[in-house]
């Protein structure tokens, strides 16, 4: 049996998402040199719906790309198989801010993956870190320089993001699992 509490509902993500694309855009330095990667799965039309956001402040459109960090994981024999997504990147990172962005970060290990599979494909001056949910219970000294929402959980929680694009509806939830 679960327990399932609504923590953002569609309205809600949206405003959030709006929220973040303005700090992105009043801490960049420059939007030109701005690319914007999201982490596979969830993390791609997140970074989708950043640009977008951006694109409608600044009426300026942000390279996005996706990153695939499957073979970087160092828990391939604790997660379920899947199929490696494509990483596609828009253009050469030598002189760009490159934002990671992803869904939920729980660990840090996605993150720390996600920089490894990044320095497969150029060194960017600098690399900073955008997700919509930071529960907690880092188990690497990676910090989020941007954040949608703190949502501290317990271990035995897990925090469900839904996203048009891969899933019918928008939204967060926290689900619990209740003793029987």
């Amino acid at each position: 049996m679960s327990d399932i509490v609504e923590i953002l509902n569609p309205d809600e993500l949206r405003r959030t998402v709006r929220r973040l694309a303005s700090e992105v855009v009043e801490r960049s330095s420059s939007l030109d040199s701005l690319v914007l990667l999201g982490i596979h799965t969830r993390g791609v039309p997140l970074a989708d719906a950043i640009a977008t956001q951006i694109e409608q402040l600044e009426q300026i459109q942000v390279p996005v790309g996706s990153l695939d960090i499957t073979f970087y994981r160092d828990d391939l024999n604790q997660i379920a198989v899947r199929t490696p997504a494509r990483t596609k990147l828009p253009t050469d990172l030598s002189d760009k801010t490159v934002i990671l962005i992803d869904d939920v970060i729980y660990s840090g290990r996605t993150i720390r993956a996600a920089l490894n599979a990044l320095n497969d494909y150029g060194r960017p001056p600098l690399v900073q870190l955008l997700v919509l949910i930071d529960r907690g219970h880092r188990e690497l000294p990676i910090h989020p320089d941007f954040v949608g929402k703190v949502l501290p959980t317990a271990r035995g929680e897990q925090v469900k993001v839904f996203l048009r694009g891969i899933d019918e509806q928008d939204g967060v939830q926290l689900v619990t699992r209740s003793a029987t």
